[in-house]
């Protein structure tokens, strides 16, 4: 008789990773004026005058404040735009990034 040979059928599973995320960081400095930092932080990163300025503030304090988190290009898009908008007005306002632990 004839036995039907069965074989088990396999699948490759494709395993789905969460992207590493990045933090922006604000850097410190004593010459971008502060009302200008807090435009900036609500104009980039959506934030309240409130949450703004908090940020801003420990920043000056600190020397620098994580400011947000996101996936790696969108970290990177943000921090260069709000550096970029600091330049063209003639500030050294600096935004920076670095993976997330």
């Amino acid at each position: 008789m004839n036995d039907p040979v069965t074989k088990p059928k396999t699948r490759a599973k494709t395993k789905v990773e969460r992207p590493r995320l990045h933090k922006v960081i604000l850097i410190n400095d004593d010459y971008t004026p502060r009302e200008f930092v807090t435009m900036v932080l609500k104009a980039e990163f959506r934030m309240t005058e409130d949450q703004a300025y908090k940020v801003m503030i420990t920043a000056h304090k600190l020397g620098a404040c994580v400011v947000a988190v996101f996936t790696k290009d969108v970290a990177e898009t943000k921090a260069t735009r709000a550096t970029d908008a600091g330049r063209a007005k003639g500030y050294p306002l600096l935004f920076t990034t670095e993976p997330e632990e």
